[in-house]
């Protein structure tokens, strides 16, 4: 997607969030749409890993629970205001990131899920037993201040405004990783991507452009764990727990990571099997398993996949073909 069609689109998107909370008047709905939408910019961190870099990651868990405890035990300690506590946060989520990166990035397929996988769980454990700092099993409640970026607490924690400020978070970093990956920098991660040999042939460093797309999508799925912890107030150990990973792949894979929009579509879909087909059905995770295996065999790319495939017009032609060569 060009830069000016993802910005127009990017316009589009914010008015349309602006139109579900004028018409949506629930806030109980409003309150499951937020969640929804947390988790696809979580969804949208995995997806960039595996579009950028072709890895599969069973932790990054450990980055939106990470987040959580960083702004929790930072403003429990009073250390520095909320604002620069939330830029520190990321930054350091970036840099840790980054030099884990360095290391893990290394390591070829299913070994490097299976690490990441390890690196998560060692400091879920971690987290759990640590009860002087953390609150243990416990979890701990974070104490957000009374404003945030000059508006009041009482303000942002309303429904209509969480679910706004979720959304146009969601629409920006999309937007930011489009006009990125746009860039010479795109262009190189997808190089080393496809053929890692060719890219040093060529002389191009592959482990640092790897590294990188490690931690910046560390940093997205730090973003939502503060969305997260903003929005509920609390932060426990089962936010690092490898399940939510692999929820959020789940996800990436019934959306489709090819697009950026793939993960973000696939948490929709998946929060409505949560939400409305599970009002009406006990094992609803059976349900959408059935729907995540009938997307992988009949579209690989996911459902965003399929989308963009019947834009352009794609299985017309192909019906097309089949019926000359007959």
């Amino acid at each position: 997607m060009s830069p000016l069609r993802a910005v127009v689109f990017s316009i589009a998107a914010l008015l349309a969030g602006a139109g579900v909370v004028t018409v949506v008047s629930s806030n109980t709905v409003l309150s499951l749409l937020t969640q929804a939408v947390v988790y696809a910019v979580f969804a949208l961190g995995i997806g960039v890993l595996l579009k950028q870099n072709g890895l599969v990651s069973f932790g990054h868990a450990l980055y939106f629970g990470a987040a959580g405890y960083a702004i929790g035990i930072t403003l429990q300690q009073q250390i520095m205001p909320v604002e620069w506590a939330i830029l520190a946060t990321l930054v350091g989520v970036g840099v840790a990131a980054f030099v884990v990166g360095l290391i893990i990035v290394r390591v070829p397929g299913i070994a490097f899920g299976m690490l990441t996988l390890a690196i998560g769980q060692m400091f879920f454990l971690s987290v759990s037993r640590a009860r002087g700092i953390t609150g243990g099993a416990d979890g701990m409640q974070v104490d957000w201040p009374a404003t945030i970026f000059g508006f009041s607490q009482s303000a942002i924690l309303k429904p209509a405004t969480m679910f706004l400020i979720c959304w146009s978070t969601l629409v920006i970093v999309m937007l930011l990783l489009t006009l990125l990956l746009n860039t010479r920098f795109g262009a190189i991660t997808e190089a080393v991507r496809d053929n890692e040999e060719r890219a040093r042939f060529i002389g191009i460093s592959t482990v640092i452009p790897r590294a990188a797309i490690y931690a910046l999508s560390a940093v997205v799925t730090a973003v939502a764990g503060l969305l997260s912890t903003l929005n509920t107030g609390f932060v426990s150990p089962e936010n690092l727990h490898w399940s939510l990973s692999g929820m959020a792949l789940m996800m990436v894979v019934v959306g489709g990571f090819k697009a950026l929009w793939g993960p973000a579509l696939g948490a929709v879909v998946y929060f409505i099997f949560k939400d409305v087909v599970g009002d009406y059905a006990t094992h609803w995770m059976s349900i959408f398993g059935v729907a995540l295996i009938a997307v992988i065999v009949f579209s690989p790319t996911g459902i965003a996949g399929a989308l963009q495939a019947l834009w352009s017009g794609k299985p017309a032609a192909a019906s097309r073909a089949k019926a000359g060569a007959h």
